[in-house]
This record gives structure tokens, C-alpha cells and sequence, in this order.
């Protein structure tokens, strides 16, 4: 069966007897790590109880499976569960595990873990399809994880952190949760005696470690901030993104500031009016969007859409220069957005 986050946080407070095996992939290593790690803790208190907790590696188990089934079917010499854990797991073990719940009857729970593995592998296939195997993927974190990641690690070591620090911590993260935790250990360790985290104390230790994505351009260029938006277009575009995806962001963009203003035009008062936005904008991104609001007029935005429209249609003509087409339309927004600022 497939187990979303909220399933898992069940388990892990709860353990399900029924389950007998997960199998925890994808391309987030620091997220499926701390997944693993929190499934072993739900059989032993010490990861490396050589009672409780056996480690075996595919490279190893290529040559000799009988270990696994000899880890499996063994007993605790101590008594009570025990979990195997298999690292770099691969479709080669599909069959042997299956093998194994049918034919050996044990309390053991297997953990089977690995980047390569994907939606499409055996292994994942076979927990997907079984009421005893729990299949948990771990993709990049999302806006919100990484939120609740850094949240709930200052609560459990002590440590206090503004709206405004938090905020600009989160945006200089990464989607990557084992890169964000070394972060936020630096972070913590750079602090010392000292609880309560400040900017400052952000600007000083972590450096911009996330990666470019459309909101990114469209938050600098609406911003007026041209030299970041260019940087990360040229990231994006680098990464294999389309200059016409970053053309129909920024449309969306305008036009979310659009429905903002209308909503104002009835009465709303500005908070509320960016409250009702569905998808919400994110937490570290309102701020930001709210000065936007606050600086571009409906007229200016009219302009701005012609622009954009043009640059879409000149993007889709055969042998235009579309990188230059949208990298020269986002100094135009850019341009216009810091003079309105000025202006204000």
C-alpha cells in the first residue's frame, strides 16, 4: 500500500503489527534517511543495537541473498522485535521478499530503502499492491516542509526565531532535507549560548542554498530586482526549463496581483484580500507580494501584459532568440518595478 506523510507519522507514533516491510525511496536522500531512521526507532531505541538491528547492502546481498533471509527469520537474543535494513535496495530482491512473507513467518520488520528505485520498479510495485508492505516515496521538500522541518528543530532544541527570520531562513533552503538539516545544525551550533535567532544571525551563517525556480524570477523581476532575476532565469533556463514557462509565470504572477486589487476595489482591506488567493501565497513569500500590490497600478500592469503577450507569441515563432526575448522582457519588468518604487 502507498503511505502519505500522515500515514507514516501514524505509524511511527503507533506501530501497525500488520505491516511487515517498507520500502522508502526517492530523490530526496536526507528525507529518506530521516524516514529510515525514524522506522528503526519504532522496533529499537539505539540505531546500532546489534540485537535489534541488522544492516545488510545490496552489493552484498547480490552475491549472497541467503543473508537476508537469514537476518529475517532470526530472533532477538533479547527478545521482542527486531528490523532489518537493507540499503540500496533494488528490483532484484522483488521476488526473494515475496518469497520470504509467504513462506517464513517472522515479526521482523524489513526496511528496504534506495534512490534508484522509482513508481515504475518491481519493489515498488510489489509493496504497492500488498496490505503488509507500506511504500513511502520521498520527493523534494515542499514550501511547507521545509517550514515545519526548521520549526519543529529549534522547538527541540530550545531555540526562538522571528516571522521574518524564519522566513528568510526557509527562502535561502533548499528542497533537499539532508542539506537543510546541515544547515540548520550550523546554524544552531553558530548560535551558542544564545536562543533567540535573529536576521542578522541568518545572514551571517546560511548562504542561499535553494534552488531557482519560476516564483524566484517573478518575485525578483516584479520586485525590482533585476541582477537576482536574470541569475536565476540563467539557472532555471541552465536546469532545461523553456524561456516561454517563465513568460506564463510571470502572467500568472500579474495576474494574481490583479485579483488582489479587485478584491480591494470592493472593500477588502489588503490582508484579506491576499488571503483569498487559492493556491495561498506562500508564508515567506507574502510580504513580498504585498509590496508588489501596494506599488504596481492596474494601468501598469495592462502594459505589462501586452509585453508579456508579445513575448509568448515572439517565443513561439520558429528561430527567435527566445532565451534573449525573455531575459530582455525580464529587464523590462524589473526596470519598471524599481522606478515605481521610487516613485512610491
Amino acid at each position: 500500500m502507498i503511505y502519505k506523510a500522515a500515514q507514516l507519522e501514524k505509524y511511527i507514533k503507533k506501530p501497525e503489527p500488520q505491516i511487515k516491510a517498507f520500502v522508502v525511496y526517492g530523490s530526496n536522500d536526507g528525507l529518506v534517511n530521516e524516514t529510515v531512521k525514524k522506522l528503526i526507532l519504532t522496533v529499537s531505541k539505539d540505531l546500532y543495537d546489534p540485537f535489534c538491528v541488522a544492516y545488510l547492502n545490496m552489493d552484498d546481498l547480490s552475491s549472497d541473498v541467503g543473508a537476508l533471509y537469514a537476518e529475517y527469520s532470526s530472533q532477538s537474543l533479547m527478545g521482542g522485535r527486531r528490523v532489518v535494513v537493507v540499503r540500496d535496495a533494488d528490483n532484484n530482491l522483488t521476488k526473494h521478499v515475496k518469497a520470504m512473507f509467504e513462506n517464513t513467518p517472522s515479526e521482523t520488520l524489513l526496511v528496504l530503502y534506495s534512490a534508484s528505485l522509482n513508481k515504475k520498479s518491481s519493489l515498488v510495485s510489489l509493496g504497492e499492491d500488498r496490505d503488509d508492505i507500506a511504500v513511502v516515496a520521498c520527493y523534494e521538500d515542499r514550501d511547507e516542509d521545509i517550514f515545519s522541518t526548521a520549526r519543529s528543530l529549534f522547538v527541540e532544541n530550545g531555540f526562538m526565531i522571528g516571522n521574518e527570520a524564519l522566513q528568510l531562513l526557509c527562502a535561502r533552503l533548499s528542497n533537499d532535507r539532508k542539506t537543510n538539516l546541515g544547515e540548520l545544525e550550523k546554524l544552531m551550533t553558530y548560535m551558542g549560548e544564545k536562543k533567540n535567532i535573529s536576521i542578522d544571525d541568518v545572514q551571517a551563517c546560511i548562504s542561499d542554498q535553494s534552488s531557482s525556480t519560476g516564483d524566484d524570477v517573478c518575485y525578483y523581476a516584479v520586485g525590482g530586482q533585476s541582477d537576482k532575476a536574470l541569475k536565476a532565469f540563467k539557472k532555471l533556463v541552465n536546469e532545461g526549463t523553456e524561456p516561454v514557462a517563465i513568460i506564463r509565470a510571470l502572467t500568472t504572477h500579474f495576474y494574481k496581483i490583479l485579483t488582489v486589487k479587485s478584491y480591494m476595489e470592493k472593500g477588502e482591506p489588503l490582508d484579506k484580500a491576499v488571503s483569498k488567493l487559492v493556491p495561498k501565497i506562500i508564508f515567506f513569500r507574502e510580504s513580498s507580494f504585498k509590496r508588489q500590490v501596494s506599488v504596481w497600478t492596474k494601468e501598469r500592469i495592462f502594459s505589462v501584459m501586452e509585453l508579456l503577450y508579445k513575448a509568448e507569441k515572439d517565443c513561439k515563432t520558429t528561430n527567435m532568440p527566445t532565451e534573449e526575448i525573455c531575459s530582455y522582457t525580464l529587464m523590462q519588468i524589473a526596470s519598471a518595478a524599481a522606478k515605481l518604487s521610487r516613485i512610491r
